[in-house]
């Protein structure tokens, strides 16, 4: 069992740029792949980043060049640092760990970018 919390999520201006931390407990971090995704009003919840176990990295084309995802095991916690905000990149972000077929989400943050 893997319990997830994110935080950092908030207000920003276009351009603007959050840091999410999802912060993990339970069981060996090391261990699982973890990864961002999103879910904007009235849209399916999307994959943004993941991180393997390796420190190997996927990115959505629609973050490419803005979102960077890393992850430190001695903290038990994954980052998604976010540059170059825009409005469509507001959602509520949610972390996931998953160790083969079993994975475990947090409670989401909500990102909002707005003038």
């Amino acid at each position: 069992q893997v319990h997830l919390v994110e935080s950092g999520g908030g207000l920003v201006q276009p351009g603007g740029s959050l840091r999410l931390s999802c912060v993990a407990s339970g069981s060996t971090f090391s261990n699982y792949a973890m990864s961002w995704y999103r879910q904007a009003p009235g849209k399916e919840r999307e994959l943004v980043a993941l991180i393997s176990d390796g420190m190997n990295t996927y990115y959505a084309d629609s973050v490419k060049g803005r979102f960077i995802i890393s992850r430190d095991n001695a903290k038990n916690t994954v980052y998604l640092q976010m540059s170059s905000l825009k409005p469509e990149d507001t959602a509520v972000y949610y972390c996931r760990a998953v160790l083969v077929s079993i994975g475990y989400w947090g409670q989401g943050t909500q990102v909002t970018v707005s003038s």
